[in-house]
């Protein structure tokens, strides 16, 4: 995992939490904010899984052009 990933993973759970507040007290602004935030977070963490993807794949080429 790298940084954007766990970044990613924290937004979304403080995303869902903010939902769960926003539900609890009945506050729509502060539940929009929570899907945003969550949404933010499944972005980021998408991004950080290409990225590392993409850098495991560099890493073979160049492990398989040493052969």
């Amino acid at each position: 995992m790298n940084q954007d990933e766990i970044k990613g993973k924290i937004d979304k759970v403080k995303g869902k939490a903010k939902q769960a507040a926003g539900d609890f007290t009945d506050d729509p602004d502060l539940y929009e904010e929570g899907v945003d935030e969550e949404a933010e977070g499944e972005t980021r963490d998408e991004y950080g899984k290409a990225k590392r993807k993409i850098g495991e794949a560099v890493e073979d080429v160049g492990k398989a052009i040493k052969r």
